[in-house]
C-alpha cells in the first residue's frame, strides 16, 4: 500500500479510484540535508507531507540566533502554514536536516482536491485539529514545564528523534543553550 494512502486511511476510507484521484494532486521531491524548503520573505504554494528524512522549521532572531518551531519526520506534514493559507511573505525556514522524500500539494491543488472530494477536506480538517493540539501542548509545556520536563517529555514522545538530530538542534528546540541541555544528560 502507498505510505500517503497508509496515512491517509487513518482517518478516512479510500477505493483505489479515490486514492489515484488524490495522489494525481501531489508531485514527488528529494532534497538534499541542509536544502530549503522554505525560505523567509517567499509566499509558500506547497504544502509537505515527508515520506522520509527529517527537517525542521525556525526561525532566526535579530540576534542571528536559531529557534526551532518544529521537527518533521516520516508521515508528518510541514509547511509555513500562514504563509500557504493566507498567501504572504513566509516568516520562517523549513530545510532539511537529513537528504529527505517528500510529496507536495500545492495551495491550488489542495484547495480543489477539498472541493471536489469530501473526504479529503474531513482528512485535513481532522488533521488541522490535531495540529492545534499539538501546537497548544507545545506552548503549555513552555509555559508551565522546567526545562528538563520538557526535554523528558521530548524524550518520551519522540525517542528516535534524538538519535537523528544534534543536540545544539534539540536544545534551540527547547528554547535553552546548549550547555543546559548538556547539564541535564549528566
Amino acid at each position: 500500500m502507498h505510505p500517503l494512502r497508509k496515512h491517509i486511511e487513518e482517518i478516512v476510507s479510500l477505493t483505489d479510484e479515490e486514492f489515484d484521484f488524490v495522489l494525481n494532486h501531489f508531485a514527488y521531491v528529494k532534497k538534499r540535508k541542509h536544502q530549503y524548503i522554505v525560505q523567509e520573505g517567499e509566499v509558500v504554494s506547497k504544502e509537505f507531507w515527508i515520506i522520509k528524512g527529517c527537517l525542521k522549521s525556525y526561525f532566526v532572531d535579530d540576534s542571528g540566533k536559531e529557534h526551532i518551531l518544529q521537527f518533521g519526520m516520516e508521515n508528518w506534514w510541514i509547511t509555513d502554514y500562514e504563509s500557504f493559507v493566507k498567501q504572504k511573505n513566509s516568516k520562517i525556514y523549513i530545510d532539511c536536516i537529513e537528504d529527505s522524500e517528500l510529496l507536495y500539494i500545492s495551495f491550488e491543488n489542495r484547495e480543489k482536491l477539498t472541493a471536489q472530494m469530501h473526504k479529503m477536506e474531513r482528512f485535513w480538517a481532522k488533521k488541522s485539529k490535531l495540529g492545534r493540539i499539538a501546537l497548544q501542548n507545545r506552548v503549555l509545556s513552555l509555559l508551565r514545564n522546567s526545562t528538563k520536563e520538557r526535554y523528558e517529555l521530548l524524550l518520551e514522545q519522540y525517542p528516535k528523534l534524538f538519535q537523528r538530530v544534534p543536540k545544539k538542534m534539540i536544545a534551540a528546540y527547547l528554547g535553552v543553550s546548549r550547555e543546559t541541555l548538556s547539564r541535564l544528560n549528566s
